[in-house]
């Protein structure tokens, strides 16, 4: 598999082995597929640990985000028009090589300010809002309802501090926090209107 140097983050002072330090994923904004359209993560190992591809269908309602294998792990739908359009999340459980029912697990849809709010799906409100201005989704941060931040995405930087193009970011995610909701959350960023990057939908 195609390997890309990681970006470790950096441990803060306090931390310790109780209290592990942020992870920090790679995510460059095109697919590994020619003439595909998606997204491909790295993990904190430099490999290929997930990956999007719509093979060239750009526009699509429904794009599946995969683990190295290819196997369904998201399925994300898009729903509505203008500004009621939101997401639809819902986890792909496997059972023998075949794909059973997804299930319903969270919904986005725009906030205010060029954000986005996140609901669990069978929860109250909101749980998750993704600041950040709609024109530069290269740099955001995702907050619980008590405002902390519990992931953020920024342009990746090399060990050199060399800053890469738009397309290829870096996700640093809590260390108790649900990984694969967060890199569901970054998909969804991409697929949401008003960019040029490959997972827009």
């Amino acid at each position: 598999m195609a390997k890309i140097q990681p970006l470790t983050a950096a441990a803060s002072p306090s931390s310790s082995d109780d209290h592990p330090s942020q992870q920090a994923y790679t995510v460059w904004m095109k697919s590994l597929v020619f003439n595909g359209n998606g997204c491909t993560v790295y993990g904190p190992d430099g490999a290929v640990a997930f990956r999007v591809d719509n093979y060239g269908c750009r526009g699509g309602r429904e794009v599946f985000f995969m683990d190295r294998q290819g196997n369904a792990l998201i399925r994300i739908r898009r729903k509505g028009f203008g500004m009621v359009r939101r997401w639809e999340v819902c986890r792909c459980a496997h059972n023998g090589g075949q794909e059973e029912e997804a299930t319903p697990w969270f919904s986005v849809r725009r906030a205010e300010k060029g954000g986005a709010a996140v609901a669990m799906h069978g929860g109250a409100g909101t749980c998750y809002t993704i600041d950040g201005c709609s024109a530069r989704k290269s740099e955001y941060r995702v907050r619980g309802v008590d405002g902390a931040v519990v992931a953020e995405v920024a342009r990746k930087q090399t060990a050199a501090g060399v800053v890469l193009g738009e397309d290829v970011l870096t996700l640093k995610v809590a260390p108790e926090a649900d990984h694969l909701l967060f890199l569901g959350l970054v998909v969804v960023r991409g697929l949401m209107p008003s960019s040029t990057a490959p997972c827009d939908g």
